[in-house]
């Protein structure tokens, strides 16, 4: 596929472009930053005219347009920026993504969502253990109530066109691997890495739900946890819940060191398989 990637410039953005173009895909990194010569082309997503230029196509980079797109610029978490720049930022710039893409005929849509609509930090404690995508979102930032917000855009969206997907991949903390070395670290006191319920993602892992959520054919508006397959942490699930959460219900079998961010719908129905871990 032809394929946009937005904000392929940061942290996540770096590995989903090196993954498509690994996979066969034709991609153009659109952000505000970027390597001349590399697929890159300079855009601020917050000036509508410029996304629905560059969705219909850029000079030599894409001249005829895109089959799909995959949004992932934001400010990327609470703190970065004052609440009202941050709201400001990401609520523009995916209206104007994802009507771009509209506008540009393109119904292949993959959007970056956060793990922080679950709740985080988990001040007041989730509603059970694992985490998983069937309770109501529980922004807790005006980061998380941008991405939360972006999700009912995206539901309206696919409801006024049926034949557009909306993806929206809900990122745990996204780590690369020279990212592992302090980790270790994490097990002398619980409450450090408690507030995503000691969860991450392995940026591969990351670029691979990217993959099987552009592969994924149905229509419509879907939402998934995307973490890596373990915790953070060498210390046991049990142990962990019992010290910090340990009024919350927990469902199953949680022992172990198994992500506590369910990852169980984006494994049977997009077929993700994390194949990265710290250990």
């Amino acid at each position: 596929m032809r394929i946009a990637v937005t904000g392929g410039s940061g942290k996540l953005g770096r590995t989903v472009v090196r993954d498509l173009r690994d996979h066969g895909h034709q991609v153009v990194n659109l952000d505000r930053a970027g390597e001349r010569g590399s697929g890159f082309v300079q855009i601020d997503l917050r000036d509508a005219g410029q996304v629905l230029d560059a969705l219909t196509g850029i000079d030599e980079q894409a001249p005829d347009g895109f089959d799909a797109v995959v949004h992932l610029s934001a400010i990327p978490a609470p703190g970065l920026a004052s609440n009202t720049a941050t709201f400001q930022n990401n609520m523009i710039s995916t209206h104007n993504v994802l009507t771009g893409a509209i506008k540009a005929g393109i119904t292949n849509i993959v959007t970056a969502s956060s793990e922080t609509v679950l709740g985080l930090p988990f001040d007041t404690p989730p509603p059970y253990i694992p985490v998983d995508e069937e309770y109501a979102a529980r922004p807790e930032s005006t980061y998380s109530l941008s991405k939360h917000l972006e999700e009912q855009m995206a539901i309206e969206l696919t409801r006024w066109h049926p034949e557009l997907k909306i993806i929206a991949l809900r990122f745990s903390n996204v780590m690369d691997e020279e990212d592992y070395a302090r980790f270790p670290d994490f097990d002398a006191d619980a409450t450090l890495r408690k507030w995503n319920l000691w969860g991450y993602v392995d940026g591969r892992d990351g670029a691979q739900a990217v993959r099987k959520a552009l592969e994924h054919p149905a229509p419509g508006f879907d939402r998934f946890i995307v973490a890596a397959a373990d915790t953070v942490m060498s210390r046991d699930n049990t142990e962990l819940i019992a010290e910090v959460f340990p009024d919350v219900e927990v469902r199953g079998d949680v022992s172990g060191n198994g992500t506590l961010l369910s990852i169980d719908k984006a494994r049977a129905v997009l077929g993700y398989a994390p194949q990265h871990s710290w250990r």
